[in-house]
């Protein structure tokens, strides 16, 4: 807890926090302090007692399944009764008529270009400027450097010409797919230019035009020799980079050095999974990084190999259009924001009767505020609106309550209303059972939905943690409930009128090493209808990217809004195991697996303050990790030991083994505090048990309430 709090009006407020918004974040707004502390003051305390009997209806909804399971114990589940049981006790909704979203002012990023979404944890400037200057990357770089190109020299630094020669070819046969010439391939080139308003390209003295003449959109340079062609398919660009001299052009007769790729059309900028803030400092970080992209100066140094760099945000790109006029892409990501959920407090700010002002609150004041910055040079939304990704919201009311947390912020601030858009995470098992409804409250507003499989999971195994046993983990995927789910999303969202206004997303690739891989499993996330899906990295985006050059997004939404809508009681269906009779080893490799990655994770959590990271997994596999992953995790190990599959006592014996395993992953890294060298006094290893055997007690199977304890523990311990 911070240590110095000042009084203003009904508030104690940190003095990290009221310096930070006092000097900082209203600097060159037309809003005083003294106005926006009373504004806040009057709305925080008119919220903050909805906020918590919503949090206490969780608890009791949670309570009435627990024991309408627990009485009907060795029963077959009837669907149709417990439907009915859903419905009397309010967790099911009665779903009203249909209707189309009304999200006006929203951006082409949004509404127009379908493509692949960054996440990155805003507490970390570098990588927050690397996500949102990954609009544009090298799509050469990214095949280079990744396992797409198979060769002796993939992990050397030392640059591989017949590797770079792959590179091209792939492309070029990329190209003759999707951006074909009439006439000839993409291999056979010599040279391009530009004439009478269109791309011409040559195969020795030969002229050629693409198929599609429509795809060349502009230049830069000579028309005669042009420094770069500018290609438009689905609504994203190519920017072909034409310098001889450049060393990966030594080989090519067209002198192409490069490919520029548009890749991560949209951002999150994350304030919660992703990161580890539990305090006024924590929180400020967050807040500072997300005020320096609103203004558009953030930027950061660093050393890397000796070298000295700054790194800052890029500039819009600019050509000259096939009409011979000046001509500007924007040389950003799209970022949205991505605020905390309903259950979370923190002791930034203290209310009038003494409690913790609740976390999800001050983001909406604050994270909207710094976007105002934004407001005068239109850099980021050129529409004036501001993207708010809310997560972990249970059903319609917890959704109508956004919408009167953000009423309340555009009142302050003096905003038309709905000038705040909110993106709706569907990944609560109440929120996907009522999904049209959770809409229909924010029909203003919503921008975005999209499906999260990982939490989905645990909240599926938290609220039925009585039903019995839970399946394997890796049974998930392939279970009824988990494809209801993903198919439910779409059909409602393209039902109540997404396709061209707002965005279908879908989730992580979480292995940031596995691009080859990706680029042959995640183009299923076009084909379940999804105009965006979450990448680790720029350049998985710009691997992604090449995902939607070959689909046509909206005409595969015409085809799926011709089928069948899924059906309530499978998304209702439990994914209890049937009689399992699991080996002790089978069950033994199953907890080994959830242990590790558990472990893994919380001791960067707990000791250093690390949000998201890549943690090895058992087979020393890069996983890309965060508070979801742990969640599943922790949550289908307490199944496991509450329904006997496996004990209290096996599971820390296999927690210990792990913890020697995790600390050998992290051998070489400085800051590391072993887990294993004294069990009883590691923090670390202490909360990532806590996780598991007080999992059941857990409001909803959250984590943030362990960690964020811990971590203010730890911190203290450190000062």
């Amino acid at each position: 807890m911070p240590k110095n709090y000042y009084d203003v009006n009904n508030l104690k407020i940190s003095e990290e926090l009221l310096s930070f918004v006092n000097k900082e974040l209203l600097k060159d707004l037309d809003i005083s302090s003294e106005k926006f502390w009373e504004g806040f003051d009057n709305a925080v305390h008119d919220l903050a007692p909805k906020n918590n009997e919503l949090i206490q209806t969780r608890e009791k909804l949670q309570k009435k399944i627990d024991d309408w399971h627990i009485k009907n114990k060795g029963n077959k589940i009837e669907i149709e009764q417990y439907k009915k049981f859903l419905n009397e006790i309010g967790y099911l909704k009665e779903e009203g008529s249909d209707f189309k979203i009304e999200t006006k002012n929203v951006d082409d990023e949004i509404t127009q270009i379908a493509g692949p979404q960054l996440v990155v944890p805003i507490m970390n400037a570098r990588y927050t400027l690397n996500a949102a200057n990954a609009r544009w990357v090298s799509l050469y770089d990214s095949l280079y450097g990744t396992n797409i190109i198979e060769s002796e020299e993939g992990g050397s630094e030392r640059y591989d010409p017949n590797r770079g020669q792959e590179v091209i070819k792939y492309v070029r046969e990329f190209f003759d797919k999707y951006i074909p010439i009439d006439g000839t391939s993409w291999k056979n080139i010599s040279a391009l230019k530009i004439k009478d308003k269109n791309l011409i390209i040559l195969k020795e003295d030969k002229e050629y035009k693409l198929r599609d003449e429509n795809k060349f959109v502009g230049h830069r340079g000579d028309v005669n020799k042009p420094t770069a062609i500018i290609i438009k398919n689905n609504n994203l660009h190519f920017e072909i980079i034409i310098n001889p001299k450049a060393f990966s052009a030594a080989h090519d007769i067209a002198g192409i050095s490069d490919v520029i790729a548009e890749s991560a059309v949209s951002t999150i900028c994350d304030n919660e999974d992703s990161v580890a803030a539990v305090d006024a400092e924590d929180k400020v970080a967050c807040y500072r990084n997300w005020l320096g992209l609103m203004r558009g100066d953030l930027k950061v140094q660093f050393e890397k190999n000796g070298k000295k760099l700054e790194r800052k945000l890029n500039p819009d790109r600019s050509y000259i259009s096939k009409e011979g006029k000046g001509l500007k892409l924007h040389g950003r990501s799209l970022l949205l924001i991505r605020n905390v959920g309903h259950l979370m407090t923190n002791s930034s700010i203290i209310l009038n009767d003494g409690s913790e002002v609740p976390e999800g609150i001050m983001d909406a004041f604050i994270t909207t505020t710094a976007a105002l910055h934004d407001f005068k040079k239109k850099k980021n939304s050129r529409t004036g609106s501001i993207y708010i990704v809310k997560p972990k919201m249970h059903g319609p009311d917890e959704t109508a309550f956004t919408d009167s947390i953000f009423s309340k912020v555009e009142e302050l601030l003096g905003l038309p209303k709905y000038t705040c858009k909110i993106g709706i995470m569907d990944e609560e098992r109440r929120t996907s059972a009522n999904l049209k409804e959770c809409i229909r409250t924010l029909k203003n507003r919503v921008f975005f939905i999209n499906t999260g499989f990982l939490d989905r999971t645990g909240d599926e195994m938290h609220t039925s943690m009585e039903a019995g046993p839970m399946i394997k983990k890796g049974d998930m995927k392939s279970s009824k409930w988990i494809s209801a789910y993903e198919n439910n999303n779409v059909d409602i969202g393209l039902k109540c009128g997404f396709s061209g206004k707002a965005q279908i997303g879908k989730g992580m690739w979480a292995m940031p090493d596995k691009m080859k891989e990706m680029l042959d499993e995640k183009i299923s996330h076009l084909k379940a209808g999804a105009n965006c899906a979450w990448v680790p990295s720029p350049t998985a985006a710009s691997l992604h990217a090449l995902h939607y050059h070959q689909i046509n997004i909206f005409d595969e939404q015409k085809k799926i809004m011709k089928r069948k809508q899924s059906k309530l009681d499978d998304l209702l269906t439990i994914p209890v195991a049937d009689r399992p009779n699991w080996s002790v080893d089978e069950i033994n490799k199953e907890i080994t697996n959830s242990a590790q990655t558990l472990l893994g994770y919380v001791v960067r959590w707990i000791d250093q303050g690390v949000g998201c990271s890549k943690v090895p997994d058992i087979n020393n596999i890069g996983l890309m990790e965060d508070r979801a992953t742990l969640r599943i995790s922790s949550q289908h190990i307490t199944n496991w030991i509450h329904h006997g599959i496996t004990t209290k006592i096996q599971v820390m014996e296999i927690m210990k083994a792990m913890a020697k395993v995790v600390d050998k992953q992290n051998e070489n890294d400085r800051n590391y505090v072993r887990m294993s060298d004294n069990f009883e006094n590691s923090l670390a290893f202490k909360t990532a048990c806590d996780l598991i055997f007080k999992g059941k007690e857990q409001p909803s199977g959250y984590t943030e309430p362990l960690l964020h304890l811990n971590r203010i523990e730890k911190k203290s311990s450190l000062k």
